[in-house]
Formats: structure tokens, C-alpha cells, sequence
């Protein structure tokens, strides 16, 4: 069990506008507690109150929402009916998973939709090349397997991937890891310590906030505004404020085809940003796992660390497939021998067999590439259609590349609509996932990356969970919690 613990005002911020959960005709006693019910069983399904988290004491929670304590009563009691709280008495009450005492991710359902996961499907030719790479183990094969950075050949591969782009690299300045998620666990473990600042997108990658704040770090939250939007010029100023301000250690960027929003920086912006970052002493670290999948972008900026100092974290995750656990680092050398000082007590290495199937890719990203763009680009085109249709009073951006689009819902009924979602056999993950103390009610995250069956289907699942609102049937929750990616 975990020892993490949620005040009552934390999980008031949480739950936003709990209140407009449903409830139609029912009385008004009864409307409250399930509508509370409700909304804390989609904050532990979606991940925001982790299981293992003891929530707050009735009492505290009731007089933080000015309720009386039979209603917060009536939904803790609720909650437990569907295996989503465990109380002791003297002890508390703490979020769990329905049919597991601990964290727990299930797989949906098989006649579940999941657009919670926005990552294309394997590439096509993906088992040729595991077989290709398979024939090139047995000269591995003669030492001990275990491998902290890296093969040299992969290393190099990436190395020479930059350089092409545009930014001078060595393989030494390459550590291999296993996927993005563990380099951004990696370097927070190597750069922050507890109470430190770090920098974070508004909205952001939650997986990403999360290991920051896991680290010990104190989250300063910077507007993400997508191009074209008012504000969209003054993001650059808006970073370069908050390093000077803030005195953060360690930033955490996505430049290009920001995850939610679609949203990239242009180059003015990068060059202000890492100024005012290599001012104040602030590791930037850049995520472009998503930043090489352009659709139709007129520009084409230089990675971000050719404007300044920073550390570039990439993966295949969302090129080759996500089932190919393999990222990577680019630091300065010394920031490399820093992170294999940190990394054992965490892992051993990086799978041999999986690099020598990425060594092989990494030099075909070009052709992978071209087919991603092919794709991402015919499923945005369906994606903005059926959205239209279905609902034309929503606001849906035309993103010029990535894997997902951040859609204006016009309301903050986000979480009321992924909780009605999942009644229709959906999972989508609310927007208030990708920020920090319940905000993005307004917004949902859809990605165009899924075959086109399942797009349809999904968004015509999500028609009428909307139809349905407020008053959208209680899901099953024993799905287990979403994983975001």
C-alpha cells in the first residue's frame, strides 16, 4: 500500500464541478452522493487519485464541500460497494482497484473501445525485421547480456539520426533506454531533489508530471497556448518568466506536436526559452517522441537543444510500435556517466534483441516516417470529419502533425463525459488527466493514429454518451485504470 495521502482541498481541486454529474429527477440527498460517488470512481479509474492513496476523512471532506456528512458517508459507503475504496476502521479509507488490493492496469474489455492510448499499431513489416534482427544475436551472445547504455551501433545510428536533422552528435553522448517514460524517471532521478522546481506544460504528458513529482519535485505549471490562438506568440516569454522567477532545476518541454495540444514551437520561442533556461542554470529536457511525426508542417525547426543547451529524450514508441520498449538520451558526456551512475538500482540494460531491431529501423526512419505521415494524415482527415458531423458545436483544431487532437468542448463536463463514455463501451481520457489540480474540464484529448473501424465507432460510442448527459448510465468499473500514453 502506498503512503501517499489526499487532503481534503487537493481532492476538492480534483473533483472541479462535481455537482453537474447527473442525477436528473432523482432527490436531491441521493443526487449528491452519487454524483460525488461518481467523480472520485473516475479520478481512481483515470489515474489522478492513484491506488493506494488515502483520500480524505469524511468529515474533512464534507465540511471542505459544504455538505453534511451523511452524503460523504453515503458515497464513501458507495465507493466501497464497487471494490474502488477499502476502509479500517482507525486507519481511513484508500483508493484501490475493483478485484486488486494494489495498483493494478487492466486491459479493457474486448468489446471495449480505447482511445485512451494514442499510439499507432505496429508496422507492417515490424515481425520481418524482428526475425532480421533475431539472425545477428547469437555474436551477442558470448558476454553476460547486461548492457547500461547501450549497443555501440544503436548509439551510433541515433548519433548520426541527429546529425542529419541538424544537431552535431556522437554516439557518447547516447544512452539507450527502455523507452521514453524510463528516461524521464532516469533523469529525475539524476537532476532533481526533493522540493526542487521543475517546469511543466500546461496541459502536459501526465506519465511525465509524474515522475518529476516522484522525484520529490515541486510542479510549475506554464501555459501551453496552440498556434494560431491569441497568445500562441508570447509561450517563449511565458517560459523564459518562469525560469527566471522560478529558479527552476529542471524543465520538461514538448517542442513539437505537443501532447495534448498538437501545438509546436516556433523558433523564436526556443532560442528566448533556452537563453533564459542557460541563465538560470535550468536542464531542459526536451521529449520528441512525437516531435519527428509531421503531417503537412510548412517549417521544420532544428531540434531544440541546436538552440541551446538541452537534453533530447526520443523513443519508437510512437514510429515503430509501442511494444518496442527502447528510447534514448542525448546529453553531454558528463551527464551521461551521471545518469549510469543512477541507473542500476533501477535496471540492468536495455534489451540486446530489441536493439538490434531499432538499429535496423533507425536507419529506415525515413521510409517509417513517410508511411506515419500517409496515415496520421488520412486518419486526422477522418477524425475532423466524423467530429464534425457528430459534433459540430465542439471546437476541433486543425493540428498540422502529432498523433492527437486537444478538442474545446465548450463546457467543463470533460470528466462527466468520459464517466458517460465508459457506459457506452469508450475510454477516453478526460482533460483534466493532462494538468494538475482538476483543471481542462473543457477539453478532451482524441487521437487520429487508430484504424478507421475504430475511430468510427468510437466517436459515434462518444455521441451517445453526450446525448446522454447528464444523466449517462453508471459505467462497470471493472476495467481497471486507464493507462494514458
Amino acid at each position: 500500500m502506498s503512503d501517499a495521502s489526499l487532503s481534503a482541498r487537493a481532492l476538492e481541486n480534483l473533483l472541479g464541478d462535481w455537482r453537474s454529474s447527473g442525477g436528473g429527477a432523482r432527490p436531491a440527498r441521493e443526487a449528491a452522493y452519487r454524483a460525488l460517488a461518481d467523480r472520485i470512481r473516475l479520478l481512481v479509474l483515470d489515474g489522478r487519485v492513484p491506488a493506494g492513496t488515502r483520500i480524505p476523512a469524511e468529515r474533512d471532506l464534507a465540511d471542505r464541500l459544504g455538505l453534511s456528512r451523511t452524503t460523504v458517508t453515503a458515497a464513501y459507503r458507495a465507493l466501497r460497494e464497487q471494490e474502488l475504496l477499502s476502509s479500517v476502521r482507525g486507519s481511513g479509507s484508500v483508493a484501490r482497484l475493483p478485484g486488486a488490493p494494489a495498483l493494478h492496469v487492466a486491459p479493457p474489455a474486448a468489446d471495449f473501445l480505447d482511445l485512451s492510448k494514442a499510439a499507432p499499431t505496429a508496422l507492417p513489416w515490424l515481425a520481418d525485421a524482428a526475425r532480421d534482427a533475431a539472425e545477428h544475436l547469437p555474436r551477442h551472445l558470448g558476454d553476460s547480456g547486461f548492457d547500461p547504455i547501450g549497443l555501440p551501433a544503436l548509439r551510433a545510428a541515433i548519433a548520426d539520426r541527429y546529425t542529419t536533422r541538424g544537431l552535431l552528435t556522437e554516439p557518447d553522448q547516447i544512452m539507450v533506454t527502455l523507452g521514453a517514460q524510463h528516461a524521464i524517471a532516469l533523469l529525475s532521478r539524476a537532476l532533481i531533489g526533493r522540493g526542487d522546481r521543475a517546469v511543466i506544460e500546461a496541459p502536459t504528458y501526465p506519465h511525465a508530471y509524474e515522475a518529476l513529482r516522484v522525484a520529490g519535485a515541486r510542479l510549475v505549471p506554464v501555459p501551453v497556448v496552440p498556434r494560431g490562438e491569441p497568445g500562441s506568440a508570447d509561450e517563449g516569454e511565458a517560459l523564459a518568466r518562469a525560469f527566471r522567477h522560478a529558479n527552476p532545476v529542471v524543465a520538461y518541454l514538448m517542442p513539437d506536436f505537443h501532447n495534448p495540444t498538437g501545438r509546436s514551437l516556433d523558433e523564436p520561442a526556443r532560442e528566448l526559452a533556452l537563453d533564459a533556461a542557460a541563465r538560470q542554470g535550468t536542464v531542459v529536457i526536451a521529449d520528441e517522441t512525437i516531435g519527428e511525426l509531421d503531417i503537412d508542417r510548412r517549417e521544420r525547426p532544428l531540434p531544440l537543444a541546436a538552440y541551446g543547451p538541452a537534453v533530447m529524450i526520443g523513443s519508437v514508441g510512437k514510429t515503430v510500435w509501442g511494444g518496442v520498449r527502447v528510447g534514448w538520451i542525448r546529453a553531454d558526456r558528463p551527464l551521461i556517466r551521471r545518469l549510469l551512475a543512477v541507473r542500476a538500482p533501477g535496471d540492468l540494460g536495455t534489451p540486446i534483441l530489441e536493439q538490434l531491431l531499432v538499429t535496423d529501423l533507425i536507419g529506415r526512419m525515413d521510409e517509417i516516417l513517410e508511411l506515419r505521415r500517409r496515415q496520421l494524415r488520412d486518419g486526422r482527415a477522418l477524425l475532423e470529419g466524423v467530429l464534425a458531423d457528430a459534433f459540430p458545436e465542439w471546437d476541433v483544431p486543425h493540428v498540422d502533425g502529432g498523433i492527437v487532437t486537444w478538442v474545446n468542448l465548450g463546457a467543463p463536463v470533460s470528466s462527466q463525459l468520459a464517466l458517460a463514455a465508459r457506459g457506452q463501451g469508450l475510454i477516453v481520457a478526460a482533460g483534466p488527466r493532462f494538468g494538475i489540480d482538476g483543471a481542462f474540464e473543457r477539453f478532451l484529448r482524441l487521437p487520429f493514429c487508430s484504424d478507421p473501424a475504430t475511430t468510427e465507432a468510437a466517436i459515434a460510442a462518444l455521441a451517445r454518451a453526450w446525448r446522454g448527459l447528464p444523466t449517462g448510465p453508471v459505467p462497470d468499473t471493472s476495467l481497471g485504470l486507464a493507462a494514458v500514453v
